[in-house]
């Protein structure tokens, strides 16, 4: 009979009375799978081209498998990262690409044919999939810088960290669409010029601090920690300040 092969991490699975002289190499293949799966590191360049497909091959060693990774390059589009369907794996993903002049490039890390999360710019995110879909576990957030002079629009998504610059230009900041409770934006005058060109924070939908209107940063040195409750309260101030 065959070998088979472990549903998460595909370690080989030797049936009893098989693979005769080769079970010292079956056995070391598999020691190094598990050695990727805990302490392994990998950086990876690839969302600077395109989409990063996170493999998980039977029985041998394979991206997908590292519990670390760290993205780099500079992105010219939204990209994605794709984790096989039916496999369920803990990563860290370490988001050190660049974007240039725009902030507006994401990356989504998903299954082939299931949801998933967007990382936040400059964050390091630990992120599981049960198989089905992949969920934020725990997250070391990271900023984004928005300078009015190139940028008046963004979109956040939660976790970000937005240091505005409002010296040129207002900017509006558009709120994620469909939060989860818990989510959280926060949004810092990175100039002291919100009085002079202010920050709009575009509801998407949903309520902020109960009222079905957009809100508006206007004090210099203002800098608000919006945290999203229910369908009712809406977004809600966890900090105010200025």
């Amino acid at each position: 009979m065959a070998s088979t092969f472990s549903t998460n991490s595909k370690l080989e699975l030797v049936t009893t009375g098989e693979k005769a002289g080769l079970w010292g190499t079956i056995t070391n293949t598999n020691l190094q799978i598990l050695e990727q799966l805990s302490t392994g590191y990998l950086s990876s360049a690839q969302l600077a081209s395109g989409d990063l497909t996170l493999t998980l091959d039977q029985g041998a060693t394979s991206n997908g498998k590292n519990i670390y990774i760290k993205l780099t390059g500079t992105l010219g589009a939204n990209r994605s990262i794709t984790i096989p369907d039916s496999s369920e794996r803990v990563i860290i993903f370490e988001d050190a690409t660049t974007r240039g002049s725009s902030a507006l490039y994401t990356i989504t890390v998903k299954t082939i044919s299931g949801s998933g999360v967007v990382l936040p710019i400059g964050s390091t995110s630990l992120v599981y999939s049960d198989g089905t879909n992949v969920n934020l576990g725990l997250q070391n957030k990271g900023y984004v810088t928005l300078d009015s002079g190139t940028i008046t629009a963004y979109t956040s998504v939660d976790g970000d960290q937005i240091f505005a610059n409002t010296t040129s230009n207002p900017i509006t900041v558009t709120l994620p669409a469909s939060p989860s409770v818990g989510q959280e934006v926060v949004i810092i005058d990175a100039r002291g010029t919100f009085g002079s060109n202010k920050v709009t924070v575009a509801r998407n939908g949903s309520n902020i601090n109960s009222s079905a209107a957009n809100l508006e940063l206007t004090t210099n040195g203002q800098a608000v920690n919006l945290v999203f409750i229910d369908s009712t309260r809406g977004w809600s101030f966890k900090t105010n300040t200025a």
